[in-house]
């Protein structure tokens, strides 16, 4: 079946949101086996809105629609969905005593303009939304389903997954399943050529990406069954993990951090970061994950050369030597992150952000990592050969390559 994405709010249209709603959309769809045609968004408009759905109507056997579900006057979804669809809105009374619900257990009276949320299209089925006031809807109308969604994330996604893709499920006809070869440490282009014979496939299929810094593979099957997909895929993932070797960092996992942090844990072990042109974002990324008290001792912002020799103990005859933007420079905070974090490995890094070079003649992107655990030392040169407005890439890139470094001592 077809399927379609409309998104409604003036707050896309003007870029003062991302639309993170689509992209999760789209995947789940997929991996769902429906076949999304087309993205669109639409501000707060109803002539346009309306327009925009009839063609969406048009074209697709499935309409999603997020945002526009709320209490205020250009909250404009439903009523436009069910004038497209001649159908009246009806006041759900199940979906009215969960918005009651909802403020009550907040010491609050619901609003009258809340009334309006639990209007919904005749006949059609709701889904509770157990994170806001919101509800959605499905709507089968003349062979075609319509869904209204809430725009907020945490409200959309815990609604799909428990609500609309079980009712979903009964249009899809089979299954699809994917699965995730994430690497590190080889571009997209090296990737795909090393891995052509499987590009060829039809069966499961697979496909490369790019994404800052690092490459995957996405290995997808069509079958009966979740569970037959799912073993059409296996022998094609272990293949490419077999092929990619230790630039394989995780089948289905999130990020670099995820599997770091998960390392970490399972061998007890604990690091000491010492960052300087990544400023905070190692330290940042391995607490994004849950569990990340036990494995993070400190992270230490040494910006400035004093504290890099007052606090990391780098010596000043290593900067004038070498530079500040050194390899030198990195072992040093390494083995001063090791010595006053008093963790298990100890890693700095120190380089340039940009957007311009330094006096040495080294380049806006050039980073040194070191990692350490007191006996060996492993380092590392990243050169992103980007400048000018790329900081926010360098950085993240350079966190990444720590962030890989500390995964290969792990696995070594």
């Amino acid at each position: 079946m077809k399927a379609e994405i409309v998104s409604v709010g003036t707050e896309l249209l003007l870029g003062d949101i991302v639309n993170t709603d689509a992209q999760f959309l789209a995947g789940e769809l997929a991996r769902m086996g429906f076949t999304v045609l087309y993205h669109s968004t639409v501000g707060d408009n109803a002539q346009r809105l309306a327009a925009l759905l009839d063609t969406a109507l048009s074209r697709s056997d499935i309409v999603l629609t997020t945002g526009g579900l709320g209490p205020t006057a250009d909250d404009l979804t439903k009523e436009v969905c069910a004038k497209s669809l001649g159908l009246p809105l009806v006041e759900d009374a199940e979906s009215l005593r969960r918005i009651e619900a909802f403020f009550h257990a907040r010491g609050q009276s619901m609003p009258e303009t809340n009334r309006k949320q639990a209007l919904l299209p005749q006949g059609c089925t709701a889904f509770r939304n157990d994170h806001g006031t919101a509800p959605g809807c499905a709507v089968e109308w003349k062979g075609k389903i319509v869904i209204l969604l809430p725009g907020p994330p945490r409200e959309l996604k815990p609604m799909f997954f428990e609500q609309v893709a079980p009712y979903l499920a009964q249009f899809a006809g089979g299954a699809i399943v994917s699965h995730t070869v994430r690497t590190f440490g080889i571009g997209e282009s090296a990737m795909a050529e090393r891995a052509a014979p499987y590009l060829r496939q039809e069966n499961p299929t697979v496909a490369p990406y790019a994404k800052d810094g690092e490459a995957l593979l996405r290995v997808t099957a069509r079958a009966a069954s979740r569970e037959e997909a799912d073993a059409l895929c296996r022998p094609t993932v272990d293949a490419l993990c077999a092929l990619y070797g230790d630039l394989v960092y995780g089948v289905d996992a999130e990020s670099l951090q995820q599997v770091v942090v998960r390392m970490l844990r399972e061998r007890g072990m604990k690091v000491g970061l010492a960052e300087s042109c990544t400023a905070g974002l190692i330290a940042k990324r391995i607490t994004e994950i849950p569990g990340a008290s036990e494995v993070l001792e400190c992270g230490i912002v040494s910006y400035s050369n004093r504290i890099k020799q007052e606090l990391l103990g780098v010596s000043p005859d290593t900067i004038a030597k070498y530079g500040v933007i050194s390899a030198e420079t990195a072992a040093e905070m390494a083995t001063g992150a090791l010595r006053v974090s008093g963790a298990d490995i100890g890693l700095g890094v120190t380089g340039l952000a940009g957007p311009d070079g330094d006096d040495r003649g080294n380049p806006a992107g050039l980073s040194f990592i070191a990692l350490t655990d007191g006996s060996r030392t492993l380092a590392r040169t990243v050169n992103t050969g980007r400048g000018g407005g790329n900081r926010e890439y360098n950085r993240f890139v350079t966190a990444s390559n720590a962030l890989d470094l500390i995964r290969l001592y792990l696995s070594d």
